[in-house]
């Protein structure tokens, strides 16, 4: 468990405690014998501000929940939805490949500490685990939207999607320039064969054709 207090510093820090501690009182079963959900929150927000994070990062949290809540009318379940991200990324390291699970277990763990019920939180696991494929079935309401989130960074203007694409590579600073490269773009291809990379309507009319246009590019640049 992360010891260090580097995520205090983030300038908004407070709301998204804030935010956090409103979201689990209104998902706990009995809010008046629960848990204080703030020692969750805190220790959420530490994991998400971990030294190795370069672009999944409080900033990264920030940008689902905001984007999230710009579909909520599109989710079965938007509380559902915004407690999958907060957790999507709250086990992180960019050298291993089951983070999302182990952010999915997370959640199955700490979830019911605090006092949701049992199938909010499975719910919440299975969109967790979502995030590996972003690939929700049809009629999946709560997955669009949470893969919809997650993927609006695609969309980001020039300046902004650059910034991401850099972040990206830091991260993964440990691997080399040819090999980056090379997996770089086939994810970029894969992303680009897609019929569709949003699956709202909200994404697809407002974030599909400039992230086309962005994974294009930089696709370009790699080459």
């Amino acid at each position: 468990m992360p010891t260090t207090s580097t995520a205090a510093a983030h300038p908004r820090y407070a709301a998204l405690l804030a935010e956090w501690c409103e979201l689990v009182r209104r998902c706990q079963q009995d809010p008046d014998t629960a848990p204080d959900p703030v020692p969750y929150g805190q220790n959420l927000l530490e994991r998400w501000a971990e030294p190795q994070r370069r672009y999944h990062t409080l900033d990264h949290l920030l940008a689902v929940l905001t984007r999230a809540t710009e579909l909520t009318a599109h989710a079965d379940d938007p509380d559902a939805v915004a407690l999958a991200a907060w957790f999507h990324d709250a086990v992180y390291r960019p050298d291993r490949s089951e983070n999302e699970e182990r952010s999915a277990k997370l959640a199955e763990r700490a979830l019911p500490e605090v006092g949701v019920d049992g199938s909010r939180t499975q719910e919440v696991a299975r969109l967790v685990r979502l995030t590996v494929t972003h690939d929700p079935g049809d009629g999946d309401r709560n997955g669009e939207v949470l893969c919809d989130a997650d993927l609006a960074v695609l969309a980001g203007d020039p300046a902004d999607y650059a910034a991401y694409a850099a972040d990206v590579r830091e991260e993964y600073a440990f691997v080399p320039d040819d090999l980056f490269r090379t997996g770089r773009a086939e994810i970029l291809a894969r992303l680009l064969a897609l019929p569709h990379l949003f699956r709202t309507g909200y994404g697809r009319a407002h974030w599909e054709a400039v992230a086309r246009r962005n994974l294009g590019t930089e696709l370009e640049l790699l080459g």
